[in-house]
């Protein structure tokens, strides 16, 4: 078995893919991409963006900054050049963001409030 692909579900499609775009530097698969749906090429596997039924995310509250999601549990982990550099950057994208570990790591939620982590490459 081969991990093919790692998906989010989001109320906020758009918003999710500007970050994971922008923020997290990912670049998006046209060629998979269709209504509600959006997959990024992450190095070596796809991260799937899907979107929440809208009778379902009707109830979803998304907050600014965002509630982080702690009963989740997965976390996905993106390596980094520089941890400090990539924290500051996804925090300007509506991340929020610990403060780094002295192992050189970083925990993070994104827009809707789902976990990541930051390590150094």
């Amino acid at each position: 078995m081969r991990l093919r692909c790692a998906m989010i579900f989001a109320k906020n499609i758009e918003l999710m893919a500007n970050f994971y775009r922008d923020a997290v530097g990912l670049t998006p698969i046209t060629a998979e991409s269709s209504e509600g749906w959006l997959e990024f090429d992450a190095g070596g596997v796809a991260l799937a963006l899907h979107a929440i039924p809208a009778d379902i995310a009707k109830d979803i509250e998304i907050t600014n900054p965002p509630t982080i999601r702690e009963g989740t549990p997965i976390k996905l982990v993106f390596e980094v050049s520089d941890v400090e550099v990539a924290r500051i950057r996804l925090m300007k994208h509506g991340a929020r963001m610990s403060e780094p570990s002295a192992w050189g790591s970083c925990d993070g939620a994104d827009p809707e409030g789902n976990v990541f982590q930051i390590v150094r490459s």
